[in-house]
C-alpha cells in the first residue's frame, strides 16, 4: 500500500501542470486546470502546462495505462487549501473549494476522482488556476489544493458597440453593481452577460451576440466582446403575386417602381447595426406609400464577413392606375356624377397624377392635381403639391332653406355707376346710399331719363365660376431626419384664381337680390347687392398661405386619444382694381379622451386573458376664424351643415366675417363595423353677418347663432366610414337628417 501511495505521489509531482483539456484523456499523472484565454494574463504557478505525460521513476508503464486495470485507491488523510491566504474573501473561497470536492479526509480516491474534483473546483468560477498536489503525511496522503483566485472585479468594458447604438450610460454599472468590489466569478459573469444579451434583444438588436470575457486584467477590468450584427446593404427584389422573383423564362421580374423609391423609405443604411424594430418601422412606411401589396424580408449573410447581412426586400407591387366613377349629391351641386383617372406611381417615382371631372345638377368641376410625396434628395421629406382647376358651383352663402334665395339681377343700363348728371350716383356697397323717394334721388334720375331702367330681375340662381391654380410645399418639422415621426408640419402655398359671378345659364351677373323683396315688378337700388368685390364682372384672388398642423392622434381614422391642432393664415394681395386685399385667419383644436362608459360591443367586455377592443372616446373640437380687409361676399365663413352645426342645412345658420364653432361628441362601438355617436354642436358669427358686404346672411334671415343636439350611426366600409345622423335646430321640432362620409373630425 505504501509503495502504491509513494508511486502515485511521485507521479503527481513529476507530472507538473496539465491544462484541463489535457487531463481528460489521461488516466494517470498530476491534475491541473489552466486558465482560459480570458485569464491568460494571470500566470498560473508552476509554469506552462505539459502536453504529454512524462515517465516517472518508480511508476511502471502499466500504472499509466488508461483503463487496462482497475485504478488503485489512495487513503486521503487531509485536504489543505493554499493560495488564498490573506485574501479578503478567504473563508468564502475556501468553503467553495471544499464544497466542490467529493474527496474528504478518511476516504480513498483514485486519480479519476481527483480529476473530477479539480474540474468541480474550476467550475465554481472563482479561480483562474487550480492545482492538486499530493504530499506524504504522518497519517496518509495529504492533498494540497493550490488555487489562484480571479481578480476583484472593478470594471466591465464592452468592445464592438456601434456608434449609433443607443445604450443607456447606466446600463453596465447597474448590471454589474452587485459584483463590483468582489472576486470575479465567471459563472455570475455569464449570467450578467445573459442580461446584456436580453437588453440587446429587447431593443431590437436581434443579431447581437455578447461573449467573453476576452480579457481580465490583474486590476479586475473585464472586457466583453459584442458583435451587434451590421447591415452590408439593402437590395430590392420584385416579386409576382405568387411570390416568385423570376418569370417563366427564368428572368428576374422587373418592377415599375424605381429602386430608390423603395430604399429611401428604409432608414437602415449600409454599416448600421441591424435592428429588428427599426426595420419593422421601415416596412410600415413602405406599406404606407400605398404602392405595394406585400413586402417580404430576407436576411442574407455576407460570405466571409461573420455578423454582416444584406437586407433583401421582396416587393409585390399594386396596380397604380385606376379609372373610377360614381354618383352623389350635395347642396352646392345637386345630383352629380364623377369620373376620375389616376396614376399613383407615375413613371415609377411615387408621383400621383389625377384628372377629375364632376358634373352636377347645379355646376361642375374639373381639375388636374400632381403630388410628389417626397422631393428626391430632400432630407426634410418635403412634399410638393400642385393643382389646376375649373369649377362652377351654386354657393350656399346666397341661399336659404326656408327664407328664399338671392337670385341674379341684370344692370340694364350696363353702367350703374354713371347715373344721369342731375341724379345722385349710387355705390351699392356703401351704407350711405339714398333710399326711397324721400330723398328724391331715384325719382330725379327717372325724370331726367324716363327710359332709364336701373335693374331687371333675372331670377336665376347665383353661380360662381373659378379658374385657377395653386402650389404648396409641406414640410414636417423633423430636424432633418426624414424618418423621425414629427407631429408638426408646416405648409406654404401660393394660389391664384379668377372668380366670375354669373347666372345659372352662364351669363355674367355681378348683382343679386332677395326675391322676397321684389315688389311691383321693379327692382329698387336698396334691394340689390353685389355678388363680387367692387361689383366687378371678375375678381382676381392672389394669395399666399402659411399654415401649421400638429397631430399626435393614436389612430388616423378613428382616434380615441391625442390632439390635433391646425393654425393658418392666408393673405390675398391686390393685383388690380377688382382684386381685393384681405387676410383670412383660422384655427382649430381637437382633443380625444378615451372612456369606457357603454359596454354594448363585446370587445368592451373582454374575458380574462383577452385584450380589450373598445374604441370609445369623448371628443372635443373648437374652431374659429376671422377675415380682415376687403372681403368678397363669397369668401365669407359659412355656418351650418354636415361638417359644422349639423342641425342646420349648409350655410343656413349664418354667413359671417368671423365665426366660432364647438362640438362635444361621444363615440362608442355597437358591433364590429357599426359605431354610435351622441353630439352637441354650437356656432356663432359673433354678430359679424352685417359686416359681410351686402349682408347676405341678414337678407336671408339666417340667425347667425345656434346649436344642435343629435345622434348618429357610423358604418365602416371598405371605402371608409359612412355617417347617418339626425340633429335638431336648437331645441325646436326642426330636425335634419345628414348622410356623410367619414367622421366629422
Amino acid at each position: 500500500m505504501a509503495a502504491i501511495r509513494n508511486g502515485l505521489s511521485r507521479a503527481l509531482r513529476n507530472r507538473g501542470s496539465l491544462g484541463l483539456a489535457s487531463i481528460l484523456p489521461l488516466a494517470a499523472g498530476a491534475v491541473l486546470a489552466s486558465a482560459p484565454a480570458a485569464l491568460a494574463q494571470t500566470e498560473a504557478p508552476g509554469g506552462p502546462p505539459s502536453q504529454e505525460p512524462a515517465a516517472s521513476p518508480g511508476v511502471s508503464p502499466e500504472a499509466l495505462a488508461p483503463a487496462a486495470k482497475a485504478e488503485p485507491k489512495v487513503l486521503i488523510s487531509e485536504v489543505v487549501v493554499k493560495g488564498i491566504e490573506g485574501h479578503p474573501e478567504q473563508d468564502r473561497l475556501e468553503i467553495a473549494v471544499y464544497d466542490a470536492m467529493a474527496t474528504r479526509p478518511g476516504t480513498q480516491v483514485t486519480r479519476s476522482e481527483l480529476q473530477n474534483d479539480l474540474s468541480a473546483i474550476y467550475a465554481t468560477g472563482w479561480f483562474s488556476d487550480v492545482r492538486i498536489q499530493p504530499a506524504d503525511g504522518p497519517l496518509g496522503v495529504q492533498l494540497v489544493v493550490t488555487v489562484v483566485p480571479n481578480p476583484v472585479l472593478t470594471k466591465v468594458e464592452l468592445e464592438g458597440v456601434g456608434a449609433k447604438t443607443k445604450m443607456p450610460p447606466n446600463l453596465i454599472p447597474d448590471t454589474f453593481a452587485a459584483d463590483y468590489g468582489k472576486t470575479l466569478n465567471l459563472n455570475t459573469l455569464q449570467a450578467r452577460i445573459a442580461e446584456l444579451q436580453k437588453w440587446y434583444a429587447d431593443q431590437g438588436y436581434s443579431l447581437a451576440r455578447v461573449s467573453g470575457p476576452t480579457r481580465v486584467s490583474p486590476e479586475g477590468v473585464a472586457q466583453l466582446q459584442v458583435r451587434e450584427g451590421t447591415v452590408a446593404g439593402v437590395e430590392v427584389q420584385f416579386l409576382n403575386k405568387e411570390g416568385e422573383s423570376t418569370n417563366d423564362k427564368g428572368q428576374p421580374i422587373r418592377g415599375k417602381t424605381k429602386s430608390w423609391v423603395v430604399t429611401r423609405e428604409v432608414s437602415i443604411k449600409p454599416g448600421d447595426t441591424f435592428n429588428r424594430r427599426q426595420l419593422e418601422e421601415d416596412i410600415k412606411r413602405l406599406y404606407g406609400t400605398g404602392l405595394f401589396g406585400d413586402v417580404k424580408v430576407t436576411l442574407r449573410p455576407v460570405a466571409g464577413n461573420p455578423g454582416e447581412v444584406t437586407i433583401v426586400l421582396g416587393i409585390v407591387e399594386q396596380s397604380s392606375g385606376s379609372l373610377s366613377g360614381g354618383l352623389g349629391y350635395s347642396q352646392a351641386q345637386g345630383v352629380f356624377g364623377q369620373v376620375q383617372l389616376q396614376d399613383s406611381n407615375l413613371l415609377g417615382r411615387a408621383w400621383d397624377l389625377a384628372v377629375n371631372f364632376t358634373y352636377g345638377q347645379f355646376g361642375g368641376l374639373g381639375d388636374i392635381s400632381f403630388t410628389d410625396p417626397w422631393i428626391k434628395g430632400d432630407k426634410f421629406r418635403t412634399a410638393f403639391r400642385a393643382r389646376v382647376f375649373f369649377s362652377r358651383e351654386v354657393p350656399q352663402i346666397f341661399q336659404s332653406q326656408n327664407n328664399g334665395t338671392i337670385n341674379t339681377v341684370s344692370d340694364v343700363s350696363n353702367d350703374f355707376f354713371k347715373a344721369p348728371a342731375n341724379a345722385t350716383a349710387y355705390n351699392i356697397q356703401s351704407k350711405n346710399n339714398p333710399t326711397g323717394t324721400s330723398f328724391g334721388s331715384i325719382s330725379k334720375a327717372e325724370k331726367a331719363d324716363p327710359s332709364l331702367n336701373w335693374f331687371n330681375l333675372d331670377n336665376n340662381s347665383i353661380a360662381l365660376q373659378r379658374i385657377g391654380a395653386n402650389v404648396q410645399f409641406v414640410r414636417p418639422l423633423n430636424g432633418g431626419n426624414p424618418y423621425k415621426r414629427a407631429p408638426w408640419n408646416v405648409v406654404v402655398g401660393f394660389s391664384g384664381q379668377e372668380v366670375t359671378p354669373m347666372n345659372f345659364s352662364g351669363s355674367v351677373m355681378p348683382y343679386g337680390m332677395n326675391t322676397n323683396n321684389y315688389r311691383n315688378g321693379k327692382t329698387q337700388v336698396k334691394d340689390v347687392i353685389c355678388i363680387a368685390y367692387n361689383c366687378a364682372e371678375q375678381n382676381q384672388l392672389v394669395g399666399l398661405r402659411v399654415a401649421a398642423t400638429m397631430n399626435n392622434l393614436n389612430d388616423a381614422r378613428n382616434p380615441t386619444a391625442g390632439n390635433f391642432i391646425s393654425l393658418g393664415t392666408e393673405q390675398f394681395f391686390s393685383v388690380g382694381p377688382d382684386s381685393p386685399s384681405f387676410n383670412r385667419l383660422r384655427a382649430s383644436y381637437t382633443h380625444y379622451i378615451p372612456v369606457n362608459w357603454l359596454k354594448i360591443f363585446k370587445g368592451c367586455r373582454p374575458k380574462p386573458g383577452q385584450k380589450e377592443d373598445c374604441k370609445q372616446a369623448l371628443a372635443f373640437q373648437v374652431t374659429a376664424g376671422t377675415n380682415v380687409g376687403n372681403l368678397p361676399p363669397y369668401e365669407a365663413f359659412c355656418l351650418g351643415g354636415s361638417n359644422s352645426v349639423r342641425g342646420y342645412y349648409d350655410c343656413d345658420l349664418g354667413v359671417g366675417k368671423s365665426f366660432g364653432e364647438a362640438t362635444l361628441e361621444y363615440r362608442f362601438p355597437i358591433f364590429s363595423i357599426i359605431s354610435g355617436e351622441v353630439f352637441v354642436d354650437g356656432g356663432t358669427s359673433f354678430g359679424s353677418q352685417a359686416n359681410v358686404p351686402g349682408n347676405p346672411g341678414g337678407l336671408l334671415q339666417k340667425p347667425g347663432d345656434g346649436f344642435s343636439v343629435g345622434t348618429g350611426l357610423i358604418v365602416t366600409t371598405p371605402v371608409g366610414p359612412l355617417r347617418l345622423e339626425v340633429a335638431s335646430q336648437d331645441f325646436t321640432g326642426e330636425w335634419r337628417f345628414n348622410l356623410g362620409v367619414g367622421w366629422k373630425f
